[in-house]
């Protein structure tokens, strides 16, 4: 289905991918609308730990690479369809203390005025792997 004029489509949630594996928050934060969501794999509520506004969520992206320094998503799949969105991909990274985590994870997007206005992430629970 052919996308409006200054809707997300695959090509964006492709390009958002690879902004996550160079690490460059502003190049994310540039795909986000100014009252933006990211709901975190992890956390103590129904949705994991949510970020809400532009500085939060900033936070939040960042944390992912303070705890996996090495943080790298591949093998990324994606659909769009309408307001939302999912990127399926390869979540791998190595926290400070050596522990391992390679897992499946999806990504679920809600999209407004063309840009990720909701970021809710979901991971595998897979044991930390050996080296």
């Amino acid at each position: 289905m052919p996308q409006p004029s200054g809707s997300v489509d695959v090509e964006t949630l492709h390009a958002f991918a690879a902004a996550w594996n160079r690490h460059d928050i502003d190049a994310l934060m540039g795909f986000m609308t100014d009252d933006c969501e990211f709901h975190a794999v992890a956390g103590p509520d129904l949705l994991g730990r949510s970020y809400i506004g532009r500085a939060a969520v900033r936070e939040g992206f960042q944390i992912a690479w303070q705890t996996f320094p090495d943080a790298a998503w591949t093998d990324a799949d994606a659909f769009v369809h309408g307001n939302r969105g999912v990127l399926e991909s390869t979540f791998s990274g190595t926290k400070p203390d050596g522990t391992r985590i390679e897992a499946r994870m999806v990504d679920v997007f809600t999209f407004r005025g063309g840009k990720i206005a909701v970021k809710n992430a979901f991971r595998k629970d897979r044991p930390p792997v050996r080296r």
